[in-house]
Parts: structure tokens; C-alpha cells; sequence
């Protein structure tokens, strides 16, 4: 099969692929550093065009374009899974719904109770068997992109290729049009400075922690407390089993703690749904294959994670 050839057909611009979405559609932006850059731009140009077209994201990294004009809500309506601040401000608009739901079962919400007219997200450059990767997030993405009726990717050679479970990839057979865009840098989400309350925090939590233990780690000023400790620690042979991979991990490995030899699953894989952070972060998930991307629906599974001994999770509150 000629995957160039393939490639070519369904090459095209933003503003070409954009005009599939109708009024009324349900359109996917995906997740998080997935969210589309130059169809979105394109899309937001189509405002006076379209009415009622309701958006989807989740984990919102920066305003997309269909949301600044003023009267953007009334052509537009964002539905986000998950609420950064930025979905916040757009909610603050009035144009925009918190869908509350448990994050391991959203796989199973688009295959059994939503509708995708038009998926768009960015993607790796295709490799030469096709396939383009999703980077940073597998999450829900490929049962999403299984409903979807019209799927664009954006190719972003910015974007990290990582190594999955499942879930991390779509072929260009798969694919209705490849656009090629601008190749922004990848967003990047720093964790903060912790406190004084959250390094005490952090000492008091960290000599709790065996060796061995599986760690789950949330993001701001006290995981990552906890995760300079630590790599600043004698601890050994940790694992890690997370929703979200944080740059608190990258420290913790790179200081040799992180083996994940005493994992029942997954023995020696660091396995997250998604992940945030800055550009240390990505250029140490590229290709590495101590690192595996799972759909959230194996990551945040009750089964999956009951398999996992010593599991610990540190989280904000």
C-alpha cells in the first residue's frame, strides 16, 4: 500500500477541511495538547457561517480562536470535560458547560452515548507504516475517533512520538483529511513553585513511601515537592501507574528511582493516560520506551489499579 500516495489525497488546507462542519455539529477538539491550532483558527474565520455548533475539549492549555470574538456564543458553544482555568474563562462567557463525568469511563461514554460529526486534533508526522501518533494523550481518543463521522488531524512535528499500550495511533486509511500546520511549539504547563506548606507537606509524606511503591502523582506545588525529595532520596525500584504524567516523574527517573521491576503489570513500563508539562518533559517521553502511553479507560481502571501493589497516590486537595 502506498502511504504517501494516500497521504497526498487527503492532503489539504484548514480552511478546505473546516468547511465539512455544518450548523449543528458536534465537533471534537480531542485533549489537552491535541487541541487543534491552525483548524481552529480556521474554523473560528467560518463564525458568521455557522450557528450552534457545540465544541468539545477537555484539559484546555490556551483560548482556542472560536472563543474570543464577543459574540462568539452565538455561533459557538464549548463543552469541556475537564476544567483548566481556561475553560473557565470561556464558561465565564457564557458560552460554555462543565460535562461532569468519572474520567475512566469517557471511552465508554462515545461508544455508547455521543455523537462526533467532525473530529480535528494534532498529530506526529505519519511514519512510513501510515501511522500518525497522538502524543501526549491516548486517553479517550481512539474511541472517540471510532464515532467520529469526519476525522482531520493537524501534523505537528513538534509533538512527542510515544510508545502506548493502545490507543495511540490512527492510520491514514482511517483518515477523511491531513492538514499540515504551522508546527507550534507544544504547549507547556509548569507545575508552580511549592511553598513552605507544601515542602512540609511533602516531608511528612515521603518517609511513608517504600520502596517498591507505585506512585501516582496530580500536579502542582506539593507532588512536585514530593517528587524533589524523592529523587533527592535513598529510595529504589519505584513504579509509576498515573492519569496524568507530570514533570515530577522526569526528576524521580532521571535520579534512578524509577525501575518499576517490582510491578505485577506492566513491569518496567512508567504507564500514564495523558500528560502536561514543559519541554524536559516531552523530549524525555519521545520514543521512550520506559514509558507507556494506555487509554484511561487501563490506566484508571479499579481492576487495573488493584493489581498494584503498594500503590500510592499524592494528590491536592
Amino acid at each position: 500500500m502506498d502511504y504517501q500516495a494516500m497521504y497526498q489525497q487527503k492532503l489539504t488546507t484548514p480552511e478546505e477541511a473546516v468547511k465539512v462542519v455544518k450548523s449543528g455539529d458536534w465537533v471534537d477538539y480531542t485533549w489537552c495538547t491535541n487541541h487543534p491550532v491552525a483548524l481552529d483558527k480556521a474554523l473560528a474565520a467560518r463564525k458568521d457561517e455557522l450557528t450552534d455548533v457545540k465544541i468539545r475539549g477537555g484539559v484546555t492549555m490556551w483560548m482556542p480562536e472560536i472563543a474570543k470574538a464577543d459574540d462568539a456564543g452565538d455561533h459557538f458553544t464549548w463543552h469541556s470535560w475537564h476544567c483548566s482555568g481556561i475553560d473557565r474563562k470561556i464558561m465565564k462567557k457564557g458560552m460554555g458547560y462543565f460535562s461532569p463525568m468519572r474520567y475512566s469511563e469517557l471511552p465508554r461514554f462515545y461508544r455508547e452515548n455521543v455523537t462526533v460529526d467532525v473530529a480535528m486534533l494534532q498529530v506526529t508526522p505519519m511514519d512510513s507504516h501510515g501511522n500518525f501518533n497522538f502524543g501526549l494523550a491516548a486517553s479517550h481518543l481512539a474511541d472517540m475517533l471510532e464515532k467520529a463521522r469526519t476525522i482531520i488531524v493537524e501534523v505537528n512535528t513538534n509533538l512527542p512520538w510515544v510508545n502506548g499500550l493502545k490507543g495511540c495511533e490512527i492510520n491514514i486509511r482511517d483518515v477523511d483529511f491531513v492538514v499540515e500546520g504551522d508546527n507550534p511549539p507544544v504547549a507547556q504547563l509548569g507545575g508552580g513553585e511549592p511553598t513552605d506548606v507544601d515542602r512540609a507537606v511533602a516531608e511528612l509524606i515521603v518517609p511513608e513511601i517504600p520502596n517498591g511503591a507505585c506512585l501516582q502523582l496530580g500536579i502542582g506545588g506539593m507532588p512536585n515537592a514530593v517528587g524533589s525529595l524523592i529523587a533527592k532520596s535513598d529510595l529504589k525500584d519505584l513504579g509509576v501507574h498515573t492519569e496524568m504524567y507530570v514533570d515530577a516523574f522526569v526528576d524521580i527517573a532521571k535520579a534512578g528511582k524509577i525501575t518499576g521491576t517490582r510491578k505485577a503489570i506492566d513491569r518496567g513500563r512508567q504507564v500514564y493516560a495523558f500528560g502536561a508539562g514543559t519541554q524536559k518533559m516531552y523530549d524525555y517521553l519521545d520514543d521512550n520506551p520506559e514509558c507507556m502511553s494506555a487509554p484511561v479507560n487501563y490506566t484508571n481502571s479499579i481492576d487495573t489499579i488493584s493489581k498494584l501493589d503498594n500503590f500510592i497516590s499524592i494528590n491536592n486537595a
